[in-house]
């Protein structure tokens, strides 16, 4: 998570051990060096809990997972998981657009709906796999898109990615993680002899995705690496995993915070930024008695006073939340009154119109109580805002001109 400027009080969920229950729907690219229990023991290294179970029959489509009464889906009803993880078959998200679009996406969905049956609370999670070593020779013949590596990869990042986003749901870019990796260190060998399967180092890497993307954090600094593997090795595929994922959390649409801002803008006011992905709602309370539901908005205070301010971000349903809070002061009133003489705003209440004097160009931005900006001109010098067809309420006006930025509280009357 980056943040602009710092507060006083900044308590980001994530920081805090996690415990998760995450059930793994794949195939051999997940069986393989028994991935699942790779990323959990890299979880116990960062004082993290996941525990995994898995469903992986060798070749199998979703479609198989998906099936009425297969094993997986007897599997995803006995209890309640946090993230369930689907993996496709390695090469049918690769196959062309209109293929994929009817042999692999209704069965993504019918997957997600049977997680979100189970326990709506549940995190479907798509396994963006990667491509082959030297593409899928064979499928390229009629298709020669995947015929490399590149292009292969390519269009699993396509497929998986737009399952995810038309599903409402997560996606872990393993893929791009190996893509990475591949492009740093050629020589640095990630698959077996067959340049499909994964080695342990493919494995391990893939684990290290995993991490990031469910508990939100780097897995840099982790001593858990399996006999075989160089510790210089597992140090850089732990970096890659983590900025893979953590420098693009919106792409993967994994619920997260990637940057907060308040940023002060003049004598008694500040913008509330949130940049957000995969999340259902936010909620500032702005200390003062006023609260919005709106994810970047303008608000407006009192003079010579400190405030809590508290945001709360959502997961869909409500069922996870990441909080923040935050100290913040005004300007001195003096400051006020030095300002407010160049401005002056009557009448206050009005039913409809305001007069506004100012000393040169303006630009009037006019505010609800919940920050919401409802309406903006621009004027020369002095002028009357007509404020028919607007509710009455409480409403803030910012003026903007040369000299800095000045607001003013009003009431519409009927």
């Amino acid at each position: 998570m980056k943040f602009k400027i710092a507060f006083l009080f900044f308590f980001p969920i994530s920081l805090f051990a996690q415990n998760y229950d995450v059930l793994f729907l794949g195939n051999s690219y997940t069986f393989y060096n028994n991935m699942p229990n790779l990323i959990s023991q890299i979880a116990l290294s960062l004082d993290d809990t996941l525990n995994p179970t898995s469903n992986t029959p060798g070749g199998w489509k979703l479609e198989d997972h998906a099936a009425q009464n297969s094993s997986s889906l007897q599997l995803l009803n006995q209890q309640k998981w946090d993230y369930v993880v689907m993996q496709a078959q390695s090469q049918e998200p690769s196959f062309p657009p209109s293929q994929v679009e009817q042999q692999t996406y209704p069965f993504a969905q019918s997957l997600v709906d049977s997680v979100l049956a189970n326990d709506s609370c549940s995190e479907p999670m798509f396994f963006m796999t990667w491509g082959r070593k030297n593409g899928d020779a064979q499928n390229g013949v009629g298709y020669p898109a995947i015929a490399t590596y590149q292009g292969m990869q390519s269009r699993l990042r396509s497929s998986y990615l737009e399952m995810g986003f038309d599903n409402n749901c997560s996606v872990s870019p393993v893929g791009m993680a190996w893509k990475k990796s591949i492009e740093q260190n050629p020589d640095f060998e990630l698959y077996i002899g067959d340049e499909s399967h994964p080695n342990l180092a493919g494995s391990y890497l893939s684990a290290c995705v995993f991490y990031s993307s469910i508990f939100k954090k780097s897995c840099v600094g982790s001593d858990f690496f399996p006999l075989g593997l160089d510790s210089a090795d597992v140090l850089n595929l732990q970096a890659i995993a983590s900025s893979v994922v953590l420098d693009s959390t919106e792409v993967w649409n994994l619920f997260d915070v990637q940057n907060v801002e308040l940023n002060r803008t003049e004598i008694d006011g500040y913008d509330f930024i949130v940049e957000a992905s995969n999340y259902d709602s936010i909620y500032w309370d702005f200390g003062d008695g006023q609260f919005s539901d709106i994810d970047s908005v303008f608000h407006a205070y009192e003079i010579n006073q400190t405030y809590t301010v508290e945001l709360s971000i959502f997961s869909k349903n409500n069922c996870k939340k990441i909080e923040f809070s935050y100290n913040i002061d005004t300007f001195n009133i003096s400051d006020v009154e030095e300002l407010q003489s160049t401005i002056r705003l009557y009448p206050n209440p009005s039913n409809r119109y305001f007069n506004i004097e100012t000393e040169e160009a303006s630009t009037i931005q006019v505010f609800n109580l919940q920050g919401k900006k409802i309406m903006e001109v621009m004027k020369n010098n002095s002028f009357q805002l007509d404020l028919a067809g607007v509710e009455k309420g409480l409403y803030t006006i910012r003026v903007i001109d040369q000299k800095g930025i000045q607001n003013f509280k009003i009431i519409k009357d009927e």
